[in-house]
This record gives C-alpha cells, structure tokens and sequence, in this order.
C-alpha cells in the first residue's frame, strides 16, 4: 500500500506497532482460555439442562445483553476522549461515567423486570429467570470499567475479567445448581448472574488500583447529559453491532422450536470464541489512530487498519478452519442431539472472518464519520434481518428440516456482514485516500493444505478428529502462513516487545474535521 521510503522518519511507527501486536497476543492468550472456559459451560447446559431450557435461556440473553450495550451509552469507545481532555481528574470522569450508566441500566433493568414477556417468547424455564435483568447493570458498568483500563492500555484486565473469570464462573455454577434441587431449574440463570457479577468485580479491582477512589467529586449531571448526546451514535453502533450478532436468535425463535434455538445457540457460542479477538483491538487501534488523525498521517492510519485487519483475518480463518472442519465432533462434544447445528456453526465462523474488515474499518470511522458509520450499522442490521426471515421462511417452505432453516439464519448474517465490511471499508478508503484490503493470497495457499489435512481426520473417530485433527489443522495452517503469508511487520505480533507507556490521548488531538458527520 505504501512504500518503504513513505514509512520511514516515522519514529513513533515502531512503537504503534508494537502497541497493536500486544494488544493481539493478549488477546490471542485471551482467547485460547475462553475457548477451554466456554466449553464445559456449553457441555454442562446441553448434556444436563437440555436443547430446550438452553433455547429459553438465549432468547432471554437477547434482550439482556443488548440492554446491557445500551446502557453504556457510547462510553465503551468513547471514555477515552472524555479521560483525554485534561480538564478534571480522570478518577471524576470515570465516576461520571459509572453513575450515567448505572442510572440508565438500572431503569432499562426495571422495565424489564416489570415486563418480562420481551426476554420470554417460549416461557421461561423458571421463576429464577426473572431475575435476569438485574445482568444488565453489571453488564454495563464491566463495559465502562474495562474501557477505563483499556484507556492506559490495561488489556490484561478484559483478558481475566471476560475469558476466566466469567466463563468460569458460568460454568462451574452451572455444574454445581444441578446438585441443589430448589436451584436446578434456575441453574442457567443464577450462573449467569454470578458470572457477570464475578466480571464486574475482577473489572473493578484494577481499575480503583489504576484510578484510586475519587476524591471530592461530584456528579456533574448536566455534564453527563452531555456525554450521552455526544456519544449517543456510538451507544447505538454498539447496540447494532451487538444485535447483528443476536437478531438471528430471536427470529428463529418465532419460526422455530426451543430446542432449536438451543443447538443454533451453543453453534454461535463456538463462532463468537474468535469474535473476541476483533473485537478486543478497538480499544488498543482507537488511541493509535486517534494520534494520527492530529497529525493527518491518513496513510499510517490505513496501514494500521490493514495490518491489524490481516492480524485478525489470519488468526480468524485458522479458528474457523480447526472448529468448522471437524464442527460435527465440536457439536457432538455438547450432545448427540446438537449434531444438526453443524451447517449453521459452518457458516457462523464464515460471517466472523467476514466482519473483521468491517470491525477495523469502524476504529477509523467512529471519529471520522460516526453518523455515516452508524447509518451503515442500521442498514446492515435491517439487511440481516430481511436476508434471515427470506432465507428461513424459504427453507420452511421448500420442506427442509429445523437445522437447516437454523443454517439459513446463519447465512444471512454473513451476507449482512458482507455488506457491512465492503461498504465500511470502502468508505474509509475513499476518506483517507488510500486502499483499505485486509485479504492477501498467502491465506488461500494456507486455507489449502489445512482444509486436506481435516477431511483425512474427518475420516477417523471423532475423539481422534478433536483430540489430533484440530492440532494438526492449526499446525498446518500456521506453518503456511508464516512462512507466505507473513512479512517482518506481520511477524511482530509473536514478539515480546519492550514495555514503553504511552502518553494519554487529549481530546485537542482530535483534528477539526473528526467528528460526527
């Protein structure tokens, strides 16, 4: 994209590098626990509580955990701009935000807790579950705890607060409630409440030791008004975001029957593990970016888009090589009867791989065009949600089976994400003038070998297909993309890198045109 001699006199190129490959191992680390924390969870739900109690449960998720990226109101991306401005200790600014997202989420958590029929379409598996939104307020202030840290650059913090502490807790109070019979019916509920406690608490420990408790404060409560009309275009991105990831759950439970929404939930349970390594670069590549936006280095910025971008792509597509070829054994592992969701997770892990161009493109797109950003995020999720009643309502019609209709749904969100990432990234190139690509054919000569490595253990026993065809599948792939795929620069996320801090990023960095528009 950019010549060597364009890249050099930039002293502090090496070190936004060395900032976003951090961010990525961490992540990567992050990511390999939640994937061994998650898997008992889903083991015990579908083994012991059923396709059924486990369909109920997603349905209500839903609803839950959308209010819960509302209630954040925007601070999950933009708190750092509100710390960067220098005017009042970061401590207060903090507070602020804490007490606007807890005023909020408590609101949305009592409407819901007065009307529980939204969280409930198929009933409620016990009277535990209406208990479920009070998920919400702890949802949101994990959310703004962890974009506390993330602002000084503590990703470790998100690392043990989302990928053990909660998945753990999830599990292992999920596994213990089927031993106690007044709680069993409630298991999956009250797992989830200590789950998403344990995160707030591990989310807080750091931050009050990296903020210190506010001293003197008080709410500034026409300045947090303030704060939530300025950042309402990313609360409602967020929210979007969140829901291209959940509408297909709730439209196929009014096509389908509970159980099915069971198996598609434990298949996008699998599909959302590499999720989080996307997702868990923003809060590293918005500082960074924000940085060059000041000096109007748009050509660093598309190099820190792409490089990032093909980061997660490469890992991505070895994850969705090494869960999706063997899916029927990663789903058998969760019950017999989740077999089915093998096309549906096939396609799940496809759509993840696919949204990361649009992911990395919206880092940029928040402060250069959040109100075009956000438009976009609204027409792909009305493009997901008219692609997802087609699909599935032409899969019943024709007479296919309850599985496929699920893999129609799945489906659906990968064109919708399509969409998103061509027009996101298009947009962002034609802003900053310069090519935003995140594929390279290195992945096509890696995917090759790895795809005729899993379908010979395909042809073995499925303990054999888990247990050596999802090493081997990885093994292959990272050799190939190592040794084709990756340049010096690539290489950079498997380094150690020295530890350096980085100064805060003030809001006058901002440069004139970064705004909403």
């Amino acid at each position: 994209m950019t010549s060597e001699t364009e890249t050099a006199g930039k002293p502090d190129e090496p070190s936004d590098l060395q900032t976003l490959a951090k961010g990525g191992r961490t992540n990567f680390f992050g990511f390999l626990l939640r994937l061994v924390a998650r898997l008992p969870f889903l083991f015990i739900a579908g083994r012991f509580y059923g396709a059924d109690q486990l369909g109920r449960f997603a349905s209500a998720l839903i609803i839950i955990e959308i209010g819960g990226q509302l209630a954040t109101l925007g601070l999950k991306r933009g708190l750092a701009k509100e710390l960067g401005r220098g005017d009042r200790d970061e401590a207060d600014v903090i507070a602020d935000g804490l007490l606007l997202s807890l005023v909020f989420s408590s609101v949305l958590a009592a409407i819901l807790f007065i009307f529980p029929a939204p969280m409930f379409p198929n009933g409620m598996n016990s009277q535990w579950d209406r208990l479920l939104p009070i998920a919400l307020i702890f949802l949101a202030l994990t959310e703004v705890m962890l974009a506390a840290l993330a602002f000084r650059y503590n990703i470790a913090a998100t690392v043990r607060s989302r990928a053990i502490v909660e998945p753990w807790v999830i599990s292992i109070g999920a596994g213990v409630l089927l031993f106690i019979p007044p709680l069993a019916d409630g298991g999956l509920a009250i797992a989830y409440l200590l789950s998403v406690i344990g995160a707030a608490i591990t989310a807080f420990i750091p931050m009050l030791r990296m903020y210190g408790i506010p001293h003197g404060w008080k709410p500034h409560m026409i300045k947090l008004l303030a704060i939530a009309r300025e950042n309402l275009p990313l609360a409602l991105a967020d929210a979007i975001e969140w829901g291209t990831r959940r509408m297909d759950i709730a439209i196929l439970g009014i096509f389908v029957s509970p159980a099915t929404v069971g198996v598609y939930y434990v298949a996008v349970q699998v599909a959302s593990l590499p999720q989080k390594l996307k997702t868990s670069f923003e809060p590293i590549l918005g500082p960074v970016i924000v940085r060059k936006l000041k000096e109007h280095d748009y050509a660093a910025i598309a190099r820190q888009v792409c490089q990032a971008g093909f980061w997660i792509i490469a890992a991505q597509t070895g994850i969705a090589l090494a869960l999706g070829i063997p899916g029927e054994a990663v789903m058998g592992l969760v019950g017999p009867g989740f077999v089915g969701g093998t096309g549906a997770l096939a396609f799940l892990l496809g759509a993840e791989v696919v949204a990361a161009t649009a992911v990395v493109s919206e880092a940029a797109l928040i402060y250069l065009a959040r109100l075009r950003n956000l438009a976009i995020s609204v027409a792909t999720l009305a493009l997901q949600a008219l692609f997802t009643v087609a699909l599935v309502h032409l899969a019943k019609t024709i007479g296919m089976t309850e599985p496929f209709q699920a893999a129609a749904a799945a489906l659906a969100l990968g064109l919708a994400l399509a969409f998103a990432s061509f027009v996101k990234s298009r947009m962002l190139a034609k802003m900053l003038g310069y090519s935003i690509n995140n594929f390279r054919w290195p992945l096509i000569w890696a995917i090759a070998p790895a795809v005729v490595v899993g379908f010979l253990f395909t042809m073995g026993p499925e303990w054999l297909e888990l247990a050596l065809g999802v090493p081997a599948i990885l093994a292959t792939y990272g050799f190939v993309i190592w040794r084709r795929g990756f340049g010096p620069e690539d290489r950079e996320l498997f380094k150690s890198g020295r530890k350096q801090s980085k100064p805060a990023v003030k809001a006058d960095d901002l440069p004139p045109e970064a705004g909403a528009r």
